[in-house]
């Protein structure tokens, strides 16, 4: 089985599945994204937000292949290219972190170790860039997949809370943990990748 990860660009976007390629949870505030979705153009939004990042501070994210084929992705940038999370009560992500989006393996990739190199692939790259932590802010009451995720399974895979929320609290992993992550945790973050695998949906806070 021959794997891959590659930088995400304008290029591979359309790699990604289209709930996700088409989805601005996280890329525009709460107003700008329910306008987006009514107007018909969070596609072009996604683009946008992308090249923009790309331009200004670099990769933000990693899509994985399997033999040619796009299995899985994860989404990253600092907090302050990310509008919405300035919505959550437990904001801000600290500055030495950059934030962790959203991140999917597809169903019949999970358990493989893919989750394991695609976060110790996004590690290495911001331990290049002078970052030191990945945070996240967790769903505590999560029971479908959407656009966060869920906070304990975040915890299972080494995140640890830094600012308690009975519902969203914001969570961090320490990037030089993950170079030496064992077996158990490996298959825990396959378990919260494939976790995500239904449409996202834009949602109040």
């Amino acid at each position: 089985m021959g794997r891959r990860l590659v930088p995400l660009t304008l290029d591979n976007l359309p790699d990604l599945p289209q709930r996700c390629r088409s989805c601005v949870f996280w890329e525009l505030d709460p107003v700008s994204g329910e306008a987006a979705v009514k107007a018909g153009t969070p596609g072009l939004e996604k683009e946008a937000w992308i090249s923009a990042v790309l331009l200004d501070w670099g990769s933000c994210g990693r899509v994985v292949y399997v033999d040619d084929t796009p299995v899985g992705f994860v989404l990253y940038a600092p907090p302050a290219y990310v509008p919405r999370s300035t919505a959550f009560p437990t904001s801000p992500v600290s500055p030495d972190a950059v934030q962790l989006i959203t991140a999917l393996i597809m169903p019949g990739y999970q358990g493989q170790g893919l989750g394991r190199v695609m976060v110790q692939t996004v590690a290495k790259d911001l331990l290049r860039r002078g970052f030191r932590a990945v945070e996240a802010f967790g769903d505590a009451r999560w029971k479908e997949p959407a656009c966060l995720l869920p906070a304990d399974h975040l915890l299972s895979v080494g995140f640890k809370t830094v600012r308690p929320h009975p519902v969203y609290p914001r969570l961090r992993l320490e990037l030089r943990t993950t170079l030496s992550w064992k077996e158990d945790v490996e298959l825990a973050l396959d378990r919260l990748l494939g976790a995500v695998q239904k449409e996202p949906a834009l949602r109040p806070l």
